[in-house]
């Protein structure tokens, strides 16, 4: 058996329901949610507490609109390493630098594929030329600017 399948966690038609429902509106109350389940608000509240033991909840968090707080500039950096063994120092540095939300190691030509939100074009800039690209063993990045988020939302259940 694979460490996927070892890994892997069956839910039940109720689980799916709890998970839809706090998919689409995570700020519903346990109240809330055992009513449109039609089970009780303490089975609700077990069954939110053996999926987030189970490590399928990971976390809550609310989604912020970046383009209210005045980052206009969403964009798509790939970064080659000299070396693949500078890859946990590279990544050290990026954690570093708030506007990267997101850094994924990747097969391919680049070595990381980070995600940057930035105030606007010169910002971005900005970061790649005095924080990005002078990141011991970075030989040269490649950026993808976003022009429009055409589709965002998690996995169907």
């Amino acid at each position: 058996m694979s460490s996927l399948e070892e890994t892997k966690v069956q839910l039940d038609g109720i689980d799916k329901i709890i998970l839809r429902a706090l998919m689409d509106n995570a700020r519903q109350s346990v109240n809330q949610l055992a009513l449109g389940v039609g089970i009780s608000g303490t089975a609700v509240h077990q069954r939110l507490k053996k999926l987030e033991r189970l490590g399928v909840i990971k976390q809550s968090q609310i989604l912020l609109d970046t383009e209210r707080l005045g980052y206009k500039t969403l964009a798509f950096v790939g970064i080659y390493l000299d070396k693949a063994m500078r890859n946990p120092e590279a990544v050290e540095h990026l954690r570093k630098i708030p506007e990267v939300v997101e850094c994924h190691y990747t097969t391919g030509n680049w070595s990381i594929l980070i995600k940057m939100l930035c105030k606007d074009n010169a910002h971005l800039m900005s970061l790649l030329n005095t924080q990005i690209q002078t990141i011991e063993g970075v030989s040269r990045t490649e950026t993808f600017m976003s022009l429009d988020q055409q589709i965002q939302r998690q996995i169907q259940l």
